[in-house]
């Protein structure tokens, strides 16, 4: 993998390129948030290391210039020393695909990016999921709605793939969270926020909404008219 580190302590990024590089990934690495963002805006990598409190411009910020202002969607994993429920939802909340609480091991770190890594860049050859309006190309890994093209994260796109191929199914919310995190997902709030940013994304633009909380189980694709049969 291609990566990009955005920490400011020396000596923590150090010892992450070090290893990361041990395994045979290459490493960009930056101290700052403004060299970051020039970097992430500038090259294509295949996951972000993303330190929450930088110099500069901090790790919330830079991963929501990327996003809105930029509209790159490359995988970010960021890294806090902060652990609190509402620190972590703003994270995801401003574009953050998972995260890492310091300290933390450097193997979790690799299976981390390696789980992004392989979301991002998924390709199904020949596969064209449509659930209405809404289309996701599995080739070019690009959505539309109506014709509009939209921008979904990496997360995203893999909740849209799991929730497309069963619809207009319900689809456990346990289900999702191991299609995106395996054996050890976070805490329940983080898929909530995910949710809410697809959601966002594929209907509130439009009038008919697609995507339906089944409280108490998960989630699905499906026009009102399903919902109502």
């Amino acid at each position: 993998m291609h990566l990009l580190l955005i920490e400011d302590n020396n000596d923590l990024a150090i010892e992450v390129a070090d290893f990361l590089e041990s395994q045979g990934h290459t490493i960009d690495a930056a101290a700052d948030g403004v060299t970051g963002l020039h970097l992430a805006v500038s090259n294509d990598y295949d996951a972000i290391v993303l330190d929450l409190m930088l110099p500069g411009l901090d790790g919330l910020e830079l991963c929501r210039r990327l996003r809105s202002d930029a509209g790159r969607w490359t995988p970010v994993l960021m890294l806090t020393a902060r652990d609190t429920l509402e620190d972590r939802l703003t994270g995801f909340d401003q574009g953050a695909d998972d995260y890492l609480v310091k300290p933390f091991s450097l193997r979790e770190l690799l299976a981390r990016l390696t789980a992004l890594e392989r979301r991002g860049s998924q390709n199904l050859p020949g596969s064209m999921l449509r659930v209405e309006d809404l289309e996701l190309n599995m080739n070019s890994l690009e959505v539309r709605r109506a014709g509009r093209r939209l921008s979904v994260s990496p997360t995203g796109l893999k909740i849209l793939e799991v929730l497309m191929r069963a619809a207009p199914g319900v689809v456990r919310r346990e289900r999702i969270e191991r299609a995106l995190w395996g054996d050890e997902p976070p805490d329940g709030e983080a898929l909530r926020v995910h949710i809410h940013n697809l959601r966002t994304i594929i209907d509130k633009p439009f009038d008919t909404p697609l995507l339906h909380t089944v409280r108490g189980i998960g989630y699905r694709l499906a026009p009102a008219n399903v919902l109502s049969s």
